[in-house]
């Protein structure tokens, strides 16, 4: 079952830089084509590794703070946070997403 939870410029330090695992953050936004085809990957991704990486999406139509503070300039978007530093970003959906999402995500949880 799916993990994902809801980032915003209001719960982002909290949620996000506070947190007690890695954290995967989706910068998407409704409109975005790319985005929608990636959101079950991060879904699976979510169930996937529940309880060793927290997973969420941020709407950057909602929520433009995070996004001008991370220099997100093109969506999907995703960050990896681990121990309140971006440690891993992936922009755009490459040819084998979810490969390179698994790649990342085991690098950050074995570093």
């Amino acid at each position: 079952m799916s993990q994902e939870l809801e980032f915003t410029d209001a719960n982002f330090d909290q949620e996000v830089l506070e947190a007690d695992r890695p954290v995967l953050v989706d910068f998407w936004a409704p409109w975005c084509g790319p985005c929608r085809a990636i959101a079950p990957i991060v879904a699976e991704i979510s169930s996937e590794y529940a309880g060793k990486l927290k997973v969420g999406k941020l709407n950057t139509d909602d929520n433009q703070g995070i996004a001008v503070r991370y220099g997100v300039m093109s969506i999907p978007t995703i960050l990896i946070f681990k121990k309140g530093e971006m440690v891993a970003q992936i922009i755009g959906l490459g040819p084998q997403p979810k490969k390179t999402l698994v790649s990342k995500i085991d690098a950050v949880l074995a570093s």
